[in-house]
């Protein structure tokens, strides 16, 4: 459960100033709230993550991935800035070069959220919303004890993958294809 840490209203860039860095927070429509401590577990699957599409960007040569809770803006006016577990930015939204300073100017094209055992549907379900109104193309969201992956985004009915099936994001990563038993070995 989340707890609200600051009862005035923040911006993004005041939120990105503020010295709260032994603690997980998020800003949500303008306030800072603490967010539960990360599972080991949970830490595995996003190393697990970032390295499948990392592999896959080194022979493919289209974007960065981030990790670590990178804040995203995902509202404005009040400002919400989520950090996703993992999120790809395309050379599109985000160029070759110098990475920009602060939070980017650009939503990612994926962001992927590893589900802990005590995060509630109803509030990974808000974020998804954020992200895909944010302009984010698809959600994975991944349930490690479920060993399921559920893909949302904002032109398609979500999608639920097993074990058997092939997780892969023919619009936004061309040629990328994992199947999901891999992801949870």
């Amino acid at each position: 459960m989340a707890t609200v840490l600051e009862q005035r209203l923040l911006t993004a860039e005041e939120y990105l100033k503020s010295s709260l860095d032994d603690v997980p927070t998020e800003l949500v429509r303008g306030r800072i709230l603490e967010m539960n401590r990360s599972y080991t577990a949970h830490g595995y699957f996003v190393a697990r993550f970032i390295y499948i599409l990392q592999r896959f960007l080194e022979g493919n040569d289209v974007g960065r991935i981030v990790g670590g809770d990178a804040g995203v803006i995902t509202e404005r006016n009040p400002d919400t800035v989520r950090g996703p577990d993992v999120a790809y930015y395309s050379y599109e939204r985000i160029p070759r070069g110098s990475l920009p300073e602060g939070y980017w100017p650009s939503t990612p094209e994926l962001v992927f959220e590893i589900r802990s055992p005590d995060d509630r549907w109803k509030d990974i379900m808000k974020k998804v919303g954020e992200y895909l109104s944010a302009g984010v193309v698809s959600v994975a969201v991944i349930d490690p004890q479920a060993q399921q992956i559920q893909v949302f985004s904002s032109d398609r009915e979500a999608t639920r993958l097993n074990a058997d099936d092939q997780l892969t994001f023919p619009d936004t990563l061309p040629g990328f294809s994992v199947p999901v038993k891999n992801i949870f070995e």
